[in-house]
């Protein structure tokens, strides 16, 4: 069985998250090499989170890639779902968006970032299912209290 994940370049306001400082976006490395920790951070990182997400629920979720609301801070993930109205736990349909901290973005492309990046990836549910409580939603019925809910200043920690 095959998903469906929407890769959007819509815009949401994020200001729990801390952008990269404007000279941390692009370093040089050597003398020819130049990385550019947010584009990497969405094309390498991004879309395997996205993958993480929706292999939870699959054919349950809508997901989408928000860019960084303003230069220097990186893609966030908004995760949506509609769940049967009868069998909610909150009163509003699931839209949760997460924005990770853009010095954590950075830090993952340091050594020994993938192997935090893969960490991160495995420990993803039981995150995903520990914000259930204090942020009132619910993966399960796909609702929560708030409208909106936005997880922000996220680092990659297990």
């Amino acid at each position: 069985m095959s998903h469906t994940v929407a890769w959007s370049r819509g815009c949401a306001v994020c200001l729990l998250a801390r952008p990269l400082s404007p000279s941390s976006t692009s370093r040089t490395i050597g003398p020819t090499l130049t990385t550019d920790f947010l584009a990497r951070f969405e094309a390498d990182c991004i879309p395997r989170i996205v993958d993480a997400i929706v292999r939870l629920y699959p054919h349950r979720l809508q997901v989408e890639v928000l860019p960084g609301n303003r230069t220097g801070w990186p893609a966030r993930v908004r995760i949506q779902g509609h769940g049967v109205a009868e069998l909610q736990r909150f009163t509003h349909p699931l839209d949760v968006t997460l924005a990770w901290d853009g010095l954590e973005v950075e830090a993952l492309f340091a050594e020994g970032g993938e192997r935090r990046f893969a960490s991160y990836l495995e420990a993803l549910p039981a995150k995903l299912r520990a914000w259930q409580e204090p942020r009132q939603l619910d993966w399960s019925s796909l609702s929560q209290a708030d409208p909106a809910v936005l997880i922000g200043g996220l680092d990659f920690e297990h």
